[in-house]
């Protein structure tokens, strides 16, 4: 397990078409507190829209028009991502502190993480920070219907921005809130106030970020919310949301090997992955992170609080089943080792 380094990190703003993402991307660059950020925007098509409506605010900004981040561009953004280090080890560019990458509105932003961590150069230098993803309160359920990534962009989602709640009524911002808390219940939820007024809450908790505490880590794993109408789960298919608990110690080594069996086997199938873990042998909590195929390095965490030691694992999977998942988990872990069977939570 690695110690915090000092890679700067890759934060993602996506959303489905319209969601109010340069809105946001405007927001952040205006603002003071954002300054030493270096900016990616990826436009579908040939033209970059996107470039245009920013204007002078983003004049520098590196525009990716290809294609969509998750599949054909993966090596230009590598390329631009290199540029950009390369520039600012030079000199030629200030020594930003973060990078911002927008993506286009059909981009799954699962795979950015491995583009990055797969890569022999920029995982040096990089890495995944936060996903903010923007949710259409008019569309939504609309865009759902129309394209499954919408899905994948509310699942990786560590932040989420509802936008446009002027034009819809309660009862449609209720049916929106319910469907993707049931997707994703643990996502911190931002106020629309986010869209126009940037500010450190966007990308600035949870691990990876600067000096953690448990009380942040605790704020990262979420809410988990439930939904307000009980049959929400019902309009989505194959996507389910579970959250693990369970007390005792962690054989860590054997924890790893099956949770990297697992997502070698059904990563495409585990959208979001996340926790903390009480390790044997270990005083400090453990913290996991992964995205479909990539499971981010773990990292600790100074201390546990008092009388507070309950591992905890957040799961957002499609076709696979909570109980599919924890049968796995029982019958490698107890094959090898003393471990403690896992209490399942749904949304």
């Amino acid at each position: 397990m690695n110690d915090k380094t000092p890679l700067l990190p890759v934060h993602v703003i996506s959303g489905f078409l319209g969601s109010g993402k340069t809105t946001l991307l405007k927001s952040v660059l205006a603002s003071e507190d954002f300054g030493d950020s270096a900016v990616l925007i990826n436009e579908f098509g040939d033209v970059g829209l996107d470039n245009r409506l920013l204007g002078e605010i983003a004049e520098d900004a590196v525009l990716l028009s290809s294609g969509c981040v998750c599949c054909t561009i993966r090596g230009e953004l590598s390329d631009a991502l290199r540029r950009l280090m390369s520039q600012r080890q030079d000199g030629k560019i200030p020594p930003f502190k973060r990078i911002i990458l927008e993506t286009t509105g059909l981009a799954d932003p699962g795979p950015i993480a491995s583009t990055i961590t797969a890569d022999p150069v920029l995982r040096h230098h990089l890495r995944p920070g936060t996903n903010l993803t923007l949710v259409d309160a008019l569309n939504a359920t609309a865009s759902r219907k129309l394209q499954p990534v919408w899905e994948s962009q509310i699942a990786v989602a560590d932040k989420l921005v509802i936008s446009k709640v002027d034009l819809v009524d309660q009862a449609q911002l209720d049916e929106v809130q319910s469907l993707i808390d049931s997707i994703n219940p643990a996502a911190q939820q931002l106020g629309q106030e986010a869209l126009n007024q940037a500010s450190d809450e966007l990308f600035g908790s949870g691990p990876h970020i600067d000096h953690y505490s448990y009380s942040e880590v605790k704020k990262w794993l979420g809410p988990w919310r439930k939904p307000p109408a009980p049959d929400a789960a019902s309009h989505l298919g194959d996507v389910q949301s579970f959250r693990l608990c369970f007390d005792g110690e962690v054989d860590w080594t054997c924890f790893g090997l099956w949770l990297s069996m697992l997502l070698n086997r059904h990563g495409s199938q585990i959208m979001r992955v996340k926790g903390v873990l009480h390790v044997k042998g270990d005083t400090r909590p453990v913290i996991i992170h992964g995205v479909q195929h990539t499971i981010h390095p773990p990292e600790h965490i100074d201390a546990w609080p008092k009388n507070d030691r309950i591992s905890e694992m957040i799961f957002i999977t499609h076709g696979i089943t909570a109980k599919c998942v924890t049968d796995s988990l029982n019958t490698f872990m107890n094959a090898v080792s003393n471990h403690p069977s896992p209490r399942i939570f749904h949304a």
